[in-house]
């Protein structure tokens, strides 16, 4: 009696385990596909000079998740994003995140740059929500960088006065 049951027990977990890593099932939880088109293509990779005036830096965390995002933005003399770049430690989506930030502050004044939201990157690329930190890790690091260039200039101005007095 005890092998028969052994042998139902095994039966069932064999079924069980080909179910489970069978090829032809497609996983419960996946990525939406503008996700996984800026994880597999991240725009934006890199790194700007941190000492140059005209560049803000941005890093930001989630201990909770471990994830770390650095976003740099480089603004022209008419206060115009002229280029972003990003590097994120993290999973898919907080890249995905961090690259579709970089594409949306180019182009934008630092003013209309901070008015970007995490509920509009979320939106875009269909986060769940379990992953909606991802975003808003991204517009924390688009205001880090946006302080960062403030304080830059800030800094820039008041040596031009103490030069002049």
């Amino acid at each position: 009696m005890a092998i028969v049951s052994l042998r139902n027990s095994a039966s069932s977990l064999l079924l069980f385990s080909r179910r489970l890593f069978s090829p032809e099932l497609k996983a419960q939880c996946l990525y939406h596909i503008k996700v996984v088109d800026h994880y597999e293509n991240p725009r934006n990779v890199g790194t700007l000079d941190k000492n140059s005036k005209n560049v803000g830096t941005g890093l930001v965390g989630a201990p909770a998740c471990g994830d770390v995002m650095k976003l740099q933005i480089e603004v022209d003399d008419h206060g115009m994003i002229i280029d972003a770049k990003f590097k994120t430690f993290g999973c898919g989506s907080a890249i995905a995140s961090s690259s579709l930030a970089t594409e949306w502050v180019k182009g934008k004044s630092v003013e209309e740059a901070l008015k970007i939201r995490n509920t509009d990157i979320a939106k875009e690329l269909c986060l769940p929500p379990v992953k909606l930190h991802c975003s808003m890790l991204a517009e924390d690091a688009i205001k880090a960088a946006l302080s960062d260039y403030r304080i830059k200039q800030q800094d820039k101005k008041e040596k031009r006065v103490q030069a002049t007095g």
